[in-house]
């Protein structure tokens, strides 16, 4: 028998018994819309969650910072001896400007950049308002090419300057507000000085202070992350306030750096980098790390979503199996003809095999319908509750709650058709096995 002639002849088939195989393909459309729905809900969650990580995070980007190593001991007390190390000492891996080159040599790397931070208290005045940030210090090249949004002036640093992030204005307060005054209306900072007072203490407990005035020459746009709470001044500049405030001269060689910041090429080589870096003795973070954790749990719950709605395909499955089982009955003096005028057992099975996988690709193609549909209508839903929270609480709105990916439609309908396959397997082999004489003669 043709192809062709199978296929006209499946159809026709199919079509004498409309009901019963529309009722069929109902479970198979459930199954298959549950399918499509619930993982199409786990890849929309993944991608809002790293969008909104995204969002927030250069996902280039590796924090470095200086290590201990184990405690070494020379004894049999279970730690491991290593020459040249003393006793209980612990092995400390600097950051020194050496290292910045060496992690500059890494295949990947385009940019390393140290950094340091204020080591003491420090308020930034502005008028009769004040303010606590986080401050900075980097190296001209570090804002340069981290290109950090500008709203006003340049990220260029010269001495006696500062760029300020976006939540640095929104941060001042009046300490000798009353109760019956105004809210304290956000400064507009560009292009006006700030006072930068740094306070010490002394073995007796006698406080000093210092005023350094700063120019603001920038004002970082809004990225949701380190920049917006944070000060930058020069690096140069911050180890002048380091040395009055400990009262000692900063010396790289000996102390190294606090941190620094690396920039890969691009995502796909920063958790080799970050192992690498790792591996030479230092400590390296990165938000793709957390990206991979989230994709990781992700792709669990895409597991059990889909295995919940397999779980409706399979009840579904054993509704084809029955409507066929059924249909076998019901045509067996059918087969007993169609073998006494010459179909072989393979055309029978084909036949009843192509009328199971033909009620799973109708299930599937309305199982896919409705499953992209009820995705839509729950996206338009979610979408609008969630955009509702984020005005009350702040924060990045969502970008999606159900994505359904162009492979998942095609995914769902390839499988209810192959649940249609197996479904008929059993019924078409007891169809393709019958004895044609015992057939013809069946009531």
């Amino acid at each position: 028998m043709r192809l062709l002639d199978l296929l006209a002849l499946v159809g026709e088939n199919i079509g004498r018994r409309k009901g019963r195989v529309a009722l069929t393909a109902i479970g198979v459309v459930i199954g298959t819309a549950a399918v499509v729905v619930l993982v199409s809900l786990g890849i929309g969650l993944q991608r809002n969650a790293t969008q909104q990580l995204g969002g927030i995070s250069d996902l280039t980007l590796i924090n470095v910072s200086p290590t201990y190593g184990e405690v070494f001991y020379g004894g049999g007390g279970g730690g491991v001896a290593v020459a040249g190390a003393s006793s209980s000492t612990p092995q400390q891996t600097l950051i020194t400007d050496q290292s910045l080159e060496e992690i500059a040599a890494l295949p990947g790397v385009v940019g390393v950049y140290p950094r340091d931070y204020l080591q003491g208290g420090a308020t930034l005045k502005y008028g009769r308002l004040e303010n606590y940030p986080g401050i900075l210090g980097v190296t001209q090249a570090e804002l340069q090419d981290l290109e950090l949004p500008i709203d006003q002036g340049t990220s260029e640093l010269e001495r006696g300057t500062t760029v300020v992030g976006s939540y640095i204005p929104q941060g001042f307060y009046n300490p000798y507000q009353r109760p019956s005054e105004a809210p304290v209306v956000p400064p507009d900072l560009f292009g006006e000085s700030v006072n930068m007072i740094l306070f010490r203490y002394s073995s007796e407990g006698v406080e000093t202070r210092r005023t350094i005035q700063l120019r603001v020459v920038g004002v970082l746009g809004e990225t949701r992350g380190e920049s917006d709470y944070s000060m930058y001044v020069l690096l140069s500049e911050l180890e002048g306030y380091n040395q009055w405030m400990t009262g000692r001269r900063v010396n790289r060689h000996r102390d190294g750096y606090p941190m620094a910041l690396v920039k890969a090429r691009d995502s796909s080589v920063v958790l080799d980098l970050a192992d690498q870096i790792t591996a030479m003795g230092y400590q390296a973070s990165t938000p793709l790390s957390f990206v991979q954790g989230i994709n990781s749990f992700f792709a669990i719950l895409q597991v059990i979503f889909g295995g919940v709605g397999a779980i409706a395909l399979l009840v579904a499955a054993i509704g084809i199996a029955n409507t066929m089982t059924m249909a076998i009955l019901e045509r067996t003096r059918e087969i007993g003809l169609m073998k006494a005028l010459g179909a072989t057992n393979g055309s029978v099975l084909g036949l009843f095999l192509g009328e199971a996988a033909g009620i799973g690709f109708i299930g599937g193609v309305g199982g896919v319908a409705l499953g992209w549909a009820a995705g839509q209508a729950i996206n338009v839903l979610a979408m609008a509750y969630l955009a509702g929270q984020v005005a009350q609480t702040g924060g990045m709105p969502p970008t999606v709650a159900v994505y359904t990916p162009p492979w998942l439609p095609v995914f769902a309908l390839v499988f209810a058709t192959l649940i249609g396959v197996v479904s008929g397997l059993y019924p078409a082999l007891r169809a393709a096995t019958m004895i044609p004489v015992v057939a013809l003669k069946y009531e």
